[in-house]
């Protein structure tokens, strides 16, 4: 008589639980304008962990933009499939904010009524909300400025005044769209300042497009830089520096290194040429 061999079953893959749950997916995803059109984004697969505070780095035309709008739920790819907290986005989620370009402030409402703008249109009481929105008015330097109107405001001001309305609600999701490309040099350090600060209060998920290597590596705990159009991802690196970050840590070698890497990158795509 022969002897029957029973096999174990294979052991069920071992899940890393030390990292946080993914919160954004991005899978295969390309986006085309028209039947045959341009091709904005080309089999674009990434995830987002939650807490995690990543930038998109890469040329004008490359595809952030619509990367970001995507995942907002404000256009729709062409092909593959995002998700955030695992629903595929076929409309803005829950729980989301959005900082744009350009701080797309009413000017016939008071700030702190600019603030209110979403929750007034959900109709949500205003009481909920008016300790946070003091709270935040306060922690961006805006306190005292309720009742003006955007045009009183500097470019920095209106800025920091849309970041507060997309922090209102205490979103788990911020996307931010070059929020500070429009600013002085000066201004745009502050607000990296500020955002970082507002980011390691409560570690919300941030999507953060911008052009500025050096905005990118200071910010983030990974930097994605996408290549010219059709936008795919050219390079995925992670940034293994202290926090709270100061702005002393931009004349490091390691600050200085990661930027090399990117430029490095940049040139060999024939975007930087160093002649």
């Amino acid at each position: 008589m022969s002897a029957s061999v029973q096999r174990a079953a294979p052991a069920p893959p071992m899940i890393d639980t030390s990292l946080p749950p993914i919160h954004i997916a991005i899978t295969d995803t390309s986006k085309r304008y028209g039947a045959a059109g341009v091709l904005a984004l080309d089999r674009v697969s990434l995830t987002v962990r939650e807490g995690e505070f990543l930038s998109i780095l890469g040329p004008s035309g490359c595809g952030k933009s619509t990367l970001l709008r995507c995942v907002a739920g404000l256009e729709r790819p062409t092909g593959g499939e995002i998700s955030v907290h695992g629903e595929t986005v076929r409309r803005p989620p829950a729980n989301m904010g959005v900082v744009f370009q350009r701080d797309v402030l009413l000017d016939w409402r008071s700030i702190l009524d600019n603030m209110f703008l979403q929750t007034d249109f959900r109709g949500e009481k205003r009481s909920r909300y008016m300790a946070r929105a003091h709270e935040l008015l306060d922690l961006f330097g805006l306190k005292g400025f309720e009742n003006a109107y955007p045009t009183q405001l500097s470019g920095g001001m209106r800025q920091r005044a849309a970041i507060c309305r997309a922090l209102l609600a205490d979103p788990d999701l911020v996307l931010m769209d070059e929020p500070f490309g429009a600013l002085d040099a000066l201004t745009r350090d502050q607000m990296n300042l500020e955002l970082q600060k507002i980011w390691a209060s409560a570690r919300r998920t941030i999507l953060f497009v911008t052009h500025s290597i050096g905005e990118a590596v200071f910010l983030s705990d990974r930097v994605v830089v996408m290549s010219p159009r059709p936008g795919r991802i050219a390079m995925t690196l992670t940034i293994d520096l202290p926090r709270p970050r100061r702005m002393a840590i931009r004349e490091m070698p390691e600050f200085a290194h990661y930027c090399a890497q990117i430029r490095t990158l940049f040139g060999e795509m024939g975007l930087l040429k160093d002649e």
